[in-house]
């Protein structure tokens, strides 16, 4: 990402006592030393991708710096041109690091300028903006530990901001110890207060104030929070990964996105696929037998595998093994489904390899239906195809998204209890339309989801990450990347 601005350079002698150097909407206030200045607009390499610019990148350097007692910062001063309520920061670029780095950062809205210190005498600075991160805005209050807290939608439990009240210039600083609120229902809430420190502020009939915020520490947000991203590109743990376009196949992005490794459970679909292929009665009772969990112990041993906990002889619908399959991934399931198909395993298992085949995934390759087996590999790439062409049944795309499912076998009224096992599509903040998760030792944690967006859908897939937490993170990330790149917002 680039952003390009006509050079100019401007040289100034203070010697006036603080010195202010400035160059249109950069101005350095110094400490009691003899400046000359230099100021130049240059090119911005690598912004990081989360971020937006909101004023031309400048290159400074101030000529007497061996003069500059570092115990005594340099307050920067960068105006921005229109009126903006996101997370705004000033950042310095980091030459060793190649990134650019936020500064601590005080914001002024209502006369569109922001402020930081450096001891550095050189170097490149940029205002940037999160418009994921709302700063400005109203806060209402609420009662739940009577201290200094706050509940944040895009700051981790732990988190300080500073609140400001922007009608009486009241301020005091706040932990983050809440999730909220809900942004989708208040598009204008930045926070909710604790009632104590919402009375620091106003008297509590006032329901809503006008606020800013400016954080003050930040702590590493984990999963459903914002990740602050600093590269230009996706930081993932995943060792491959693709983000393509449902219509046309377009990848917006990838990371070795053709290399062929396991791929766990996203087997599952395929074999859904192939199953409800033969056209079977969804209301039709099946008995289960034990020799289907035991094929799962050809390539694990008991207690590794998730499965649907019934017995031998107990009876379910057709309906609930696949629920069973694509919701909590139960590998016995499948089996089940496979028994009952019509066709013999061997040909079951032949053709979900011909199927993938005449989609177009021509490195994908399936030894077993649940994908216990390491041998079931793909690619980030291909399984984007086949995610493509697995969701053009609605069925499938309707199940994989089902946050819990619930039933009891006929014979004994067993109860049974499903949660999906993606995080995100449990979560619902992104329109998930269709989704599957994967593991094993072998593969990683592996995840596809595909996200409704105007006019197109986003299909995105990573293989390989290295935790279940990381497993979601990456592909959040990778959702909220594609979504950039389209120009939306979740």
């Amino acid at each position: 990402m680039k952003y390009k601005f006509s050079k100019y350079l401007i040289f100034l002698f203070l010697f006036l006592v603080p010195g202010v150097i400035k160059a249109a909407e950069l101005n350095f206030k110094t400490p009691n030393f003899l400046e000359t200045a230099q100021i130049t607009t240059i090119t911005a390499d690598n912004l990081p991708w989360e971020w937006e610019a909101l004023s031309p990148a400048y290159q400074y350097s101030f000529a007497h710096s061996e003069t500059y007692d570092p115990s005594r910062p340099i307050e920067i001063r960068i105006s921005y041109d229109k009126k903006n309520n996101n997370l705004k920061q000033i950042f310095s670029f980091d030459q060793l690091a190649g990134t650019w780095q936020p500064l601590l950062t005080s914001d002024d809205p209502e006369n569109k300028f922001v402020t930081a210190v450096t001891t550095a005498t050189q170097g490149k600075l940029i205002v940037l903006a999160n418009p994921d991160v709302l700063t400005v805005g109203t806060a209402s209050w609420y009662k739940y530990k009577n201290g200094l807290f706050a509940a944040s939608p895009d700051f981790k439990k732990g988190s300080i901001l500073k609140v400001i009240n922007l009608s009486n210039n009241k301020s005091i600083d706040v932990t983050i110890n809440d999730f909220g609120p809900e942004r989708a229902k208040h598009p204008d809430r930045v926070i909710d207060l604790d009632y104590v420190a919402f009375k620091k502020l106003a008297p509590t009939g006032s329901g809503l104030i006008k606020i800013k915020i400016e954080p003050q520490k930040v702590v590493t947000p984990v999963l459903n929070q914002k990740i602050p991203q600093l590269s230009s590109e996706p930081n993932i743990t995943a060792s491959s990964a693709v983000i393509m376009l449902e219509k046309d196949g377009t990848v917006l992005w990838g990371k070795n996105a053709n290399q062929v490794s396991p791929l766990a459970s996203l087997t599952k679909l395929v074999a859904m696929r192939v199953f409800l292929d033969t056209r079977p009665s969804l209301d039709r009772v099946v008995a289960y037998k034990k020799q289907d969990e035991n094929y799962n112990y050809q390539y694990c041993r008991p207690g590794e595998a998730a499965l649907l906990k019934v017995k031998e002889g107990e009876t379910l619908t057709l309906e609930n093994l696949i629920y069973s399959a694509l919701v909590g991934s139960a590998n016995n399931a499948v089996e089940t489904l496979v028994r009952v198909s019509g066709l013999t395993r061997s040909d079951f298992i032949k053709k979900m390899n011909e199927t993938v085949k005449n989609w177009g995934a021509l490195n994908t390759n399936f030894s077993d239906p649940t994908g216990l087996d390491p041998k079931n590999v793909s690619s980030p790439y291909d399984y984007a195809i086949i995610t493509k062409e697995v969701f053009t049944n609605p069925l499938i795309k309707k199940i994989s998204t089902v946050s819990t499912y619930t039933f009891s076998t006929l014979n004994t009224k067993k109860a049974h209890r499903l949660t999906n096992t993606n995080q995100l599509v449990r979560d619902k903040n992104y329109p998930i339309i269709g989704s599957k998760t994967g593991y094993l030792d072998e593969a990683g944690y592996c995840l596809m989801t595909l996200v409704k967006i105007p006019a197109n859908n986003l299909i995105v897939v990573n293989f390989g990450s290295k935790s279940k937490a990381e497993n979601f993170l990456d592909n959040e990330q990778l959702i909220r990347y594609g979504l950039r790149q389209l120009k939306f917002k979740k």
